[in-house]
C-alpha cells in the first residue's frame, strides 16, 4: 500500500479528501494528516509517505520552501498542490521543483482523481528499493536537483541576512525546513564548502568593506560582523585574505592616497 499524507489548514478539506477518494481501491492508505505546514513536515518525516496532497498557503510555512525541502529530502515523493492561490509564476515554480499536479480550489472531482491516479502510477513505475535504504536524497544526481538548488539558495540568502548573529547551522536549517544534516550535505554538494566556511567568508567580505573606514576599530568591526573574539576574527580574516585586518586596511587606505 502506498502511504498518503494530507495537509491543509481547513479540516473540512482533509475530511473531504479522505472520503471522496477510494484510497484502498487505488492501493493507498492515508497514514497522517496535518492542518499547518510545520506540523505537516513533522508528520511527513515520521511517516515518509509516497504521496502528499497539500495546500501551500498555510500558517507557519512558505509553500515553495516546503515543496523544495521535501523534494530535496525525499525526491521520490509524489506531491500534488491543492490551493486557492492563483498565480501562474508560483505554479510554474512549483512544477519546476517537482510537483506532480497544481490544482486550484475548488477542484473538480475528476481532476482530483486524475491527480491521485497520476501519482499512484508514478509510484508503481518506481524502481523498488528497501524501506530502510537511508535518506532518499542520497540517490539524487549530484548537483542536478532544482529543489536542492532552491534550498541552498534560500540558505545562502538567510546567511547573508543574519551573518552578524551568533548563527548556527541549526538556525539556517530551520529557516529552510530541512534537517541540519541534510542542509550540510546539500551545501557541501552544491558549493563544495562547509557551512562555517561560507559564514566566515560572508563575515570577512563585510569586514573588508568596513576596514576601509578608518574611524572603526578592528575590535568594533569584529563585533559588527558577528565575532565575539577579536583574535578569532583576525585569525579567520588572515586565513581567508592572506593579510591581517590591519595589513588589509593599510593597503586599502594607502592605495587610495
Amino acid at each position: 500500500m502506498w502511504k498518503v499524507v494530507l495537509v491543509d489548514d481547513e479540516p473540512i478539506i482533509i475530511g473531504g479528501l479522505k472520503q471522496v477518494i477510494a484510497w484502498a481501491d487505488m492501493g493507498c492508505e492515508v497514514v497522517g494528516t496535518a492542518t499547518d505546514g510545520l506540523s505537516g513536515l513533522d508528520v511527513i518525516r515520521k511517516e515518509r509517505p509516497d504521496i502528499l496532497i497539500s495546500d501551500v498557503r498555510m500558517p507557519n510555512m512558505d509553500g515553495l520552501s516546503m515543496v523544495a525541502a521535501l523534494k530535496s529530502e525525499f525526491p521520490d515523493m509524489q506531491i500534488t498542490i491543492l490551493t486557492a492561490f492563483r498565480d501562474f509564476e508560483y505554479a510554474h515554480k512549483a512544477i519546476q521543483l517537482g510537483v506532480a499536479r497544481y490544482l486550484l480550489k475548488p477542484s473538480k472531482m475528476d481532476e482530483l482523481k486524475d491527480a491521485v491516479q497520476h501519482m499512484v502510477d508514478a509510484c508503481n513505475a518506481r524502481e523498488p528499493r528497501a524501506e530502510d535504504a537511508g535518506d532518499a536524497a542520497a540517490q539524487e544526481p549530484a548537483g542536478e536537483s532544482e529543489a536542492s538548488r532552491f534550498v541552498v539558495d534560500a540558505a545562502l540568502s538567510y546567511i547573508r541576512e543574519h551573518y552578524s548573529d551568533r548563527l548556527r547551522l541549526s538556525d539556517v536549517a530551520e529557516s529552510v525546513f530541512v534537517s541540519q544534516w541534510h542542509l550540510s550535505k546539500l551545501i557541501n554538494r552544491h558549493l563544495g564548502k562547509s557551512f562555517f566556511a561560507i559564514l566566515n567568508e560572508q563575515r570577512v567580505d563585510v569586514a573588508k568593506r568596513l576596514l576601509r573606514n578608518p574611524s572603526l576599530k578592528v575590535h568594533e568591526i569584529a563585533e559588527i560582523v558577528g565575532f565575539s573574539d577579536v583574535a578569532h576574527f583576525s585569525k579567520t580574516f588572515k586565513r581567508i585574505v592572506n593579510q591581517s585586518p590591519m595589513e588589509y586596511r593599510s593597503a586599502e587606505l594607502h592605495g587610495r592616497g
